[in-house]
């Protein structure tokens, strides 16, 4: 292996695997072009860039999902050419994918052992793979039912078991590709104790996050991509933030949240009353949710994860079909009513897994952007392919959406860009209330700006806005006003000139809700 001299202690870090002149093209693009890519044994080997850069492609490569069009990987000094993710996996390369590769229909133990099922006289021994995925979860302070189908956990939770699922295999290397994107504070916590653990064992990570703070706090060393090149690699100790987004965008320039402030008051949009959804267990995932949204604002949604905010946005939508209480849109009360109607009468949700829920990867960018507007381009049972055509084109445009031809599976395109289409879609039924449920996770510092911006200006022109997140900076940046969250109710509601980093935690802690938030 090369050693490298850390000028730091006078100790030789050593290169595990690097890559040279890695290419990799697509028709129409260039992903990665001429990529030396350095992973250093036993430390945290940040890998940073924009939504585009060419991040997960080059991660997708090392762990043998992808095939460079040219270039060599080396590992231990020694080319190897991987033909499957079997093969990488065989050498030491596991890898945390960013969009979960989880099987809906399984329970979490057979997801943790898909494809190397634990056997017992030729049949697969079921209770061991059990009890090994629950000391799996153990390590990750979870007491998730391995017997729990995938599909009834919620994002967080399936983020756990995709993080157990790489953490049996003991891989030398490990690829991190946004494994914090649906974690709390707290299990964010315990990941980075089990990445010192295995750091202490000499276990490679290579570590992909949108999230600043935790590259400065727990990279050993950093390489950043812009437009598929390398642009920069340094020791995470001799830079700071500022370097960090330059080698990003080409541009000092950390400002890319927005303040937007209501122009003028507006007629109330939607009013909820008293709105509550019972578990089947017995006791209630919301209970007696009251507030109102006017056209033009964006109401912030916080709290910590189970306080019920993706539940709601949910109900509004029309996914629960046993929710109670009222909800009144333009003066219409609407009420068991099912997901097209709602969207019909203005209603329009992008939800939390975008992968999952707000996309179809095995269509086309066209496709997806207007899946949820075909009636609005048919004739009689005939789709009107200019129609189609036209609307994708504008939304594009508007939205400045990254793709060399509309045709492409969406599945091309960047976290980033998948986020503007699945907004473009919902734009195209024409919505008064539009809901974000976590729009910027696992995208970048600039695709966030663009998102936000997105924001402001659909409010501007009177859309009205539920936008939930969890990064207290986020939601205190484009928000007008706040409300906030635990166990299912409303615990606080505040003008953004009120609000505080402080309160927002405060009230997201309570125990005990009250009804804040009414106009």
């Amino acid at each position: 292996m090369t050693d490298v001299r850390n000028k730091e202690n006078g100790t030789k870090d050593k290169i595990v695997l690097r890559t040279r002149n890695i290419t990799k093209i697509y028709p129409g693009t260039v992903a990665l072009d001429d990529i030396d890519f350095n992973v250093y044994l036993g430390k945290v080997n940040v890998l940073v860039g924009e939504n585009g850069a060419g991040k997960s492609t080059l991660m997708k490569i090392l762990a043998g999902i992808e095939h460079p069009t040219r270039g060599e990987i080396l590992l231990k000094d020694t080319e190897v050419n991987f033909k499957s993710s079997r093969d990488a996996s065989e050498a030491g390369i596991g890898i945390i994918h960013q969009e979960l590769n989880l099987f809906a229909n399984l329970n979490v133990s057979e997801n943790i052992f898909i494809g190397r099922e634990k056997s017992r006289y030729g049949y697969i021994d079921h209770r061991a793979q059990e009890e090994a995925a629950v000391n799996a979860l153990k390590r990750l302070e979870h007491r998730i039912d391995p017997k729990t189908l995938v599909k009834n956990l919620r994002i967080g939770e399936q983020q756990i078991v995709e993080i157990a699922k790489t953490l049996l295999q003991e891989s030398d290397i490990l690829i991190m590709d946004e494994p914090t994107s649906a974690l709390s504070n707290e299990e964010v916590e315990v990941l980075f104790q089990i990445i010192d653990d295995l750091k202490k064992h000499h276990v490679s990570i290579i570590y992909i996050s949108h999230r600043m703070d935790e590259l400065l706090r727990i990279g050993d060393y950093i390489t950043v991509l812009r437009d598929g090149h390398k642009i920069a690699e340094a020791p995470m100790k001799d830079i700071d933030l500022p370097w960090i987004i330059e080698q990003m965008v080409g541009k000092n320039d950390t400002s890319t949240l927005v303040k937007k402030g209501i122009t003028e008051l507006r007629d109330v949009a939607l009013k909820v009353e008293n709105l509550s959804l019972p578990k089947k267990e017995g006791g209630f995932l919301l209970k007696n949710v009251s507030f109102s949204l006017r056209s033009g604002e964006i109401l912030g949604l916080y709290g910590l994860r189970g306080a019920g905010r993706t539940e709601l946005l949910e109900c509004l939508f029309g996914l629960h079909k046993n929710t109670t209480g009222n909800i009144t849109l333009d003066g219409e009360l609407i009420k068991n009513e099912d997901i097209n109607q709602r969207i019909r009468k203005g209603i329009t949700l992008v939800p939390e897994d975008r992968q999952r829920e707000g996309l179809c990867t095995n269509l086309s960018v066209m496709k997806n952007t207007t899946l949820a507007s075909l009636y609005n381009m048919t004739k009689g049972f005939h789709l009107i392919k200019r129609k189609e055509s036209e609307a994708t084109n504008q939304k594009i445009k508007e939205l400045s959406v990254k793709v060399a031809d509309y045709n492409l599976l969406i599945s091309s395109l960047s976290g980033g860009n998948q986020q503007k289409v699945i907004v473009g879609k919902s734009l195209l039924t024409n919505p008064k209330v539009l809901l974000l449920d976590e729009p910027t996770r696992g995208i970048d510092v600039a695709a966030k700006g663009d998102i936000f911006n997105i924001m402001c200006d659909l409010a501007n022109q009177g859309y009205a806005i539920i936008f939930v997140a969890s990064e207290l900076k986020e939601i205190m940046s484009v928000s007008d006003r706040i409300i906030v969250m635990s166990k299912g109710k409303i615990t606080g509601g505040f003008p953004i000139t009120e609000a505080s980093e402080e309160a927002l935690v405060t009230a997201s802690a309570a125990g005990h809700g009250i009804d804040h938030g009414s106009d």
